[in-house]
């Protein structure tokens, strides 16, 4: 037999409404902190990783280019002093 006993009752729901009020907290806290993170990261003008792995890449090509022109390239003679 279950005995209702009214004081365990209330500290029962009073934990809850404090449980429910701290987990509302720390997502309101994540939010200013996702929020502030982000303001930073504009003020600072960064690049998206994507961005940066797709220029990288071109860089590699054109560097790649520009080493296979030198090899084609005749040798130049130094020019005779006077």
């Amino acid at each position: 037999m279950q005995t209702q006993n009214p004081i365990l009752d209330e500290i029962s729901k009073l934990t809850t409404a404090a449980m429910g009020l701290a987990q509302a907290a720390g997502e309101e806290a994540k939010a200013a902190f996702r929020s502030q993170t982000d303001r930073l990261v504009a003020e600072m003008d960064l690049v998206r990783r994507e961005d940066f792995d797709a220029l990288k890449a071109e860089m590699a090509v054109l560097r790649a280019e520009i080493d296979a022109l030198k090899a084609a390239r005749p040798a130049r003679k130094a020019p005779k002093a006077p």
